[in-house]
């Protein structure tokens, strides 16, 4: 069956109706919920969630990773982190070794099936991201990452 914007939740009618800048929020956060569908579905079947591919996500781009600086990344507190980063250690999707420069410190790595896992979940977000470049073209692309840098910039 093929998805469509008014399976998301999207009228497009209905932006023309919106102030802008409440049109441009309808349109992030069901273009975030389409960005990830595919790869939250596939996470569900693994048993995970978006907050344990987030955090795949970041220790795969940042191999030993001190737990605190994880915490610092996501922008959450250490007992949010708590529940899903046992989850995925105690599912041996990632490896947790003291740091040999503190010792009070955790260093975080991705395993072999952590490595699968991530990869399969992130590559489902990049395809939705390259089919939608390719439609709007290198002009639109650039506009966009252009607004995602600007409102990134407020953390």
């Amino acid at each position: 069956m093929p998805k469509t914007s008014q399976a998301a939740g999207l009228h497009r009618a209905s932006l023309a109706k919106l102030h802008d800048l409440d049109a441009a929020l309808e349109l992030m956060y069901y273009g975030w919920r389409g960005m990830t569908l595919e790869a939250d579905e596939y996470l569900a079947k693994q048993g995970l969630s978006r907050s344990h591919h987030r955090i795949l996500y970041v220790v795969a781009r940042q191999p030993d990773i001190a737990i605190g600086s994880l915490i610092e990344i996501l922008g959450i507190s250490k007992q949010a982190l708590n529940r899903p980063l046992n989850l995925l250690l105690g599912r041996k999707l990632l490896t947790s070794q003291r740091s040999p420069e503190q010792h009070r410190s955790k260093l975080l790595r991705l395993t072999e099936a952590g490595k699968r896992i991530e990869q399969r979940a992130s590559d489902q977000e990049r395809k939705v991201m390259r089919e939608a470049f390719d439609r709007v073209g290198a002009r639109g692309a650039a506009a966009w990452m252009a607004v995602m840098e600007t409102i990134a910039d407020n953390n």
